[in-house]
């Protein structure tokens, strides 16, 4: 039974060998722990940890609920760290009181998700509660409508900006708020996408839900910014110029009037991520799935999708959640009359179904009112407005 624990781990790197064996007395009963971490009755005897594995697939493999790993190898204190697990590691879980694990790698410790699958969302996308301070490309060279690598911006907002500064441009893409709903079922988490100028454009949907639940209740949850290229600071403004000289790197995607500028960091998010429940519980309807990446409304495993709540909330990277389709209200049509309009019907005079489940997504990067999670597995589309709830939500 703890051999499911060995399944645990994966990397994509290996490294000399290293044989070292590491003994824990358990802290649980073999009942108890069976119980514990809901392990399958399939499991092997061993498992070697293999170039390629996943923490997540390794857990979901030997294990009813994977985000809880952690906790079995947090029950065997003398393992030092529970995170450090290696391609060539060969664990195993005895019936009786102790758990034995060989080490037989070293390499890079093995990841919850394969890195290059979200790396281009880590780079690429961050969140800010406002824009209308960040510096902008005001022109381009040539007067030209877009501007590629090599080529130069010239930037507003720079003014003490030195010759050799670093800075990423940014697009302001989307802008997720907040719209509470007095007397309603659920808040509405509004999306909108933006244009060049980071102003709103006019969405019909959205114009007349506004119009018709009006609400003075609204915040702001932040801007959604894409990195378009990144370029160095050639000249400041100096001599009567009232614009900043940029030049392109040689590598990036096309730059336009309105695009931001933010500093470069050294190193923005993580690189390693390991499962958990979430800390605490929103109430119902605080956590919806707002956008998903590169997609339309709806996306699957491996897509990514944007969330309603960040680090204000208890999330941090990791964090599991389970992903639910909010369960619709319809008419009783046995007791009803047919003769009867549906869309006429109240909402108080309707039957409230049980939310469905979609599948379950993991936070890879937290923002304070925002952040990215991973579909990790579903048996249905995620779409936008789904609710987010405690991975082991039973309805």
């Amino acid at each position: 039974m703890l051999e499911r624990v060995s399944n645990l781990v994966r990397s994509d790197v290996l490294r000399p060998r290293r044989v070292r064996t590491l003994f824990a007395v358990a802290l649980l009963t073999v009942a108890t722990f069976a119980a514990a971490v809901d392990m399958r009755s399939d499991h092997p005897d061993t498992y070697v940890v293999k170039r390629g594995d996943t923490l997540w697939d390794i857990a979901g493999r030997f294990l009813q609920r994977p985000w809880l790993w952690p906790e079995i190898w947090q029950a065997n204190p003398q393992i030092k760290n529970p995170h450090l697990i290696y391609p060539g590691d060969v664990l195993s879980l005895a019936y009786m009181d102790r758990v034995t694990a060989q080490r037989g790698g070293n390499g890079e410790p093995i990841n919850a998700v394969p890195l290059g699958e979200i790396e281009p969302f880590l780079k690429d996308l961050r969140m800010v509660d406002n824009i209308d301070n960040l510096p902008y490309v005001v022109g381009l060279e040539e007067d030209r409508l877009r501007s590629f690598d090599g080529k130069v911006a010239y930037v507003r907002g720079l003014e003490s900006a030195a010759a050799g500064q670093r800075y990423l441009v940014v697009r302001a893409e989307k802008r997720y708020r907040l719209i509470e709903r007095a007397g309603l079922c659920c808040d509405k988490m509004q999306t909108v996408d933006l244009d060049y100028r980071g102003k709103a454009m006019v969405d019909p949907g959205t114009f007349w839900s506004n119009t018709v639940f009006p609400s003075k209740n609204t915040e702001m949850l932040g801007y959604e910014l894409r990195t378009q290229a990144v370029g160095t600071v050639t000249r400041g403004e100096v001599a009567g110029i009232q614009a900043s000289t940029l030049l392109l790197d040689e590598q990036g995607h096309e730059v336009r009037i309105g695009d931001r500028l933010v500093p470069v960091e050294a190193q923005p998010y993580d690189l390693q991520f390991f499962p958990h429940p979430p800390k605490q519980q929103a109430d119902y309807g605080r956590l919806q799935v707002m956008a998903v990446a590169d997609q339309l409304t709806s996306g699957g495993p491996r897509d990514v999708i944007a969330i309603s709540g960040g680090a204000r909330e208890g999330i941090d990277n990791g964090t599991v959640f389970s992903v639910w389709r909010h369960g619709q209200s319809t008419v009783d049509r046995v007791k009803r009359s047919k003769d009867f309009d549906e869309d006429m019907v109240l909402f108080e005079s309707k039957v409230r179904l049980p939310d469905e489940f979609a599948g379950h997504a993991m936070v890879f990067r937290t923002f304070d009112k925002v952040s990215y999670a991973l579909v990790m597995s579903s048996v249905k589309p995620t779409r936008v407005g789904y609710e987010l709830k405690h991975p082991d939500a039973p309805y």
